[in-house]
């Protein structure tokens, strides 16, 4: 398998669920960029709860942020290009205004919410920067919104096909996500690769979710999660194990590494 590169989704793959990086996960990656392999982080996170992570294994790439909304450079977190989506915003905070669910919108310059959670609490904690606004977002004042997230804690396919003809949407088991019209972690990802003169065929992606079914179908090789959906593994060429079982670096030492030596407990 001839890679010159990897893209890595980080919830539900890379991370455990208590948002930690395995030792044996960081091994694999230290590794594989040892053997000149370009490393890179393709989330759904905004980039400030991004970066600590890309930090601490130390890449020295480009990271994709807000599922390719928006691309970082790797040591100023500049925006090297975001895409902003607009929509019909009123309509939006119409339908969900009186609705129990949450609504969050990723700007250029941080994230506005209607109520806040321990997942924004989360990311408050490790991005150190608070949401600009919190409460009924029709009195926000807010430009160059990257992604919209809608948490209605269940799936909300009859709403989110309401924007369909103006945005690309992603519909997930506890809401949906819109970005602008065509944008995913594939159409980020040839913009890095051209730079290195790195062809498609020379990509493996790994992730987990249906933000990461498009780069999984592109790329040379796809890898899902052996935690991700069924949906989801059928878009991929591999499934690798859980990523509470080191799942990514179970897929990087037996197809990646040219010499491996076993990882110790």
């Amino acid at each position: 398998m001839n890679v010159r590169a990897i893209f890595i989704d980080m919830d539900g793959t890379l991370l455990t669920a208590s948002n930690n990086i395995s030792r044996r996960n960081k091994e694999a990656i230290y590794q594989l960029i040892n053997q000149g392999v370009k490393v890179f982080l393709a989330t759904g996170r905004h980039y400030e709860v991004t970066a600590p992570y890309h930090k601490e294994i130390g890449l020295r790439t480009p990271m994709i942020c807000l599922n390719g909304a928006a691309i970082h450079d790797a040591v100023t977190g500049r925006v090297m290009q975001m895409t902003p989506v607009r929509i019909d915003e009123q309509r939006l905070h119409a339908l969900t205004a009186e609705s129990p669910c949450n609504v969050i919108v990723h700007t250029a310059n941080g994230i506005y919410c209607k109520e806040t959670s321990e997942e924004i609490d989360y990311w408050t904690e490790v991005g150190q920067i608070s949401p600009r606004y919190i409460g009924d977002l029709r009195k926000a004042n807010y430009h160059d919104v990257l992604k919209y997230s809608v948490r209605t804690g269940t799936p909300s396919p009859e709403l989110s096909s309401l924007f369909n003809n103006e945005a690309a949407v992603i519909d997930w088991n506890d809401g949906f996500e819109i970005l602008a019209p065509s944008i995913s972690k594939w159409s980020a990802i040839p913009r890095l690769t051209r730079a290195f003169g790195i062809n498609p065929n020379e990509i493996v992606t790994i992730g987990d979710g249906p933000n990461d079914v498009e780069m999984l179908r592109q790329a040379g090789t796809g890898v899902a999660m052996g935690n991700a959906s069924n949906a989801v593994k059928s878009a991929a060429d591999f499934v690798t194990g859980h990523h509470e079982n080191d799942g990514v670096a179970e897929f990087i030492e037996r197809y990646l590494l040219k010499s491996y030596e076993p990882f110790a407990i």
